[in-house]
């Protein structure tokens, strides 16, 4: 099990992912945007949300570093535009380690089935640090 860094763009993510791409002589990335996601007539995607990346990554030497837009609406400053991922197949330590997280913390979702993952939660810690924890299903994602 890894930490992986997770950085947000304010719409310039394609063009930041390409770059890191070339830079770092990767393979061009598979992107994922959020008009790629499932529909929920609940909660309709804005017609400005559908061309941002929601989700894509490179292997820079190693190491996982996953990228996205910032959906419409979500404020991305320095500082807040780095998260950390947490990856695991143990759903009793992403349950464990997403507790004691949260613990004087702040929620942003919390642990939930999403369509990427069975078990997925964001929280910021009490020191400030954003982190996203998943269980990994073992499928290929982008």
């Amino acid at each position: 099990m890894s930490v992986d860094v997770y950085l947000t763009f304010n719409g310039n993510c394609r063009e930041a992912v390409e770059f890191y791409a070339e830079a770092f002589e990767e393979e061009k990335p598979k992107i994922m945007t959020f008009g790629d996601s499932p529909s929920d007539p609940n909660y309709p995607m804005p017609e400005e949300a559908k061309h941002l990346v929601m989700h894509t990554r490179l292997n820079i030497n190693g190491s996982n570093v996953m990228f996205s837009d910032a959906f419409p609406g979500m404020e991305v400053n320095e500082g807040n535009n780095i998260t950390l991922s947490l990856i695991s197949k143990d759903e009793d330590k992403i349950k464990s380690y997403f507790n004691s997280l949260k613990e004087g913390g702040t929620v942003g979702m919390e642990l939930q089935e999403t369509f990427w993952s069975k078990c997925y939660g964001q929280v910021t810690d009490k020191f400030g640090i954003h982190w996203q924890v998943s269980l990994d299903s073992g499928e290929e994602a982008y």
